[in-house]
């Protein structure tokens, strides 16, 4: 089997992808930012996105480098180029010198409308660097993830439970259940396949054209073993209000940020059925309805709400 090295492996979707190298009988090389317990298969490297000492070892041997860490969520919007930008740069810098060649790199939905957010504009020039990179690379735009550990639709399932979720205004997003985003990246630099080079794939979890804003608060509710009886789609500058006094409340670990509202305002956030990935590689295996349910049990079983 292969070396995988990981950046962001300690974090939501990287411990995922993590787990899901071990499961098919790769070894992992994974960057953290801390001192981590000793796990089999697995070797540490102490580090993060700046550390070019850090990052060289990392990559030095690998078989493929699958790019995970990056900052999705931040009160400073200058932040995002610090960590996603130069970040992704570093990274590519490193296996351009260790000589490695395959990068498999996650991306976001909202490099597609880059003037939207700060944090779409991070990932839009941070694609654009590996595209021009000349390495072997594959770029992954995954919708909202979802899964047990995730804390960004947490709020949703905690609102749910008293029969109220809040929405955004109108529209349709899709969702991909984070051990099947896992699966298809782990596929993804374990296949030397041409077709799958210098492509930008966007997965989701099969549901054709999406959910609207309310059909997801309405199965968040039905995981939740609630029916949700009240899911007003909140204007543009209610949300910015909300994103004020969050910010106000929680400071720096607010969780809606004026750069945040940017792209939830935004009336279509689903996956483009002309970017999924080839069938023959990867297919979702956790349907929506399945996987929100699921998730809702681990949240109770762990008293997150």
């Amino acid at each position: 089997m292969s070396v995988l090295a990981i950046t962001g492996a300690t974090g939501f979707v990287g411990s995922a992808v993590l787990n899901e190298a071990l499961k098919q009988g790769h070894t992992v090389r994974a960057l953290a930012r801390r001192e981590q317990a000793p796990r089999a298969g697995v070797e540490w490297v102490r580090g993060d996105l700046s550390d070019t000492a850090a990052l060289a070892a990392l990559v030095q041997g690998a078989d493929a480098v699958v790019h995970v860490a990056g900052l999705t969520n931040t009160p400073d919007p200058a932040q995002f180029e610090v960590a996603n930008v130069t970040g992704t740069a570093n990274v590519i810098a490193a296996m351009k010198e260790a000589g490695a060649r395959r990068l498999v790199f996650v991306s976001s939905l909202s490099a597609r409308k880059p003037e939207l957010s700060a944090y779409g504009a991070s990932k839009a020039q941070a694609e654009a660097l590996v595209e021009a990179s000349k390495l072997d690379w594959t770029t992954v735009r995954p919708p909202a993830v979802y899964g047990p550990r995730d804390i960004d639709m947490l709020d949703l399932f905690r609102a749910a439970k008293w029969g109220v979720v809040p929405l955004p205004p109108g529209g349709a997003t899709s969702i991909i259940h984070a051990d099947d985003l896992a699966a298809l990246l782990v596929s993804l630099a374990a296949t030397s396949a041409a077709p799958t080079r210098h492509q930008t794939y966007e997965p989701d979890d099969g549901r054709e054209g999406g959910w609207s804003h309310k059909e997801l608060a309405a199965a968040i509710g039905r995981a939740m073993g609630r029916r949700v009886v009240f899911a007003p789609h909140l204007p543009r500058k209610v949300l910015d209000a909300a994103a004020a006094a969050d910010r106000r409340m929680r400071g720096s670990k607010a969780k809606l940020t004026a750069d945040r509202v940017g792209y939830m305002a935004h009336p279509n956030w689903v996956a483009r059925f002309d970017r999924k990935p080839p069938p023959a590689l990867w297919q979702p295996r956790i349907a929506g309805e399945e996987g929100l349910k699921a998730t809702a049990e681990w949240y109770k079983r762990e008293g997150w709400v």
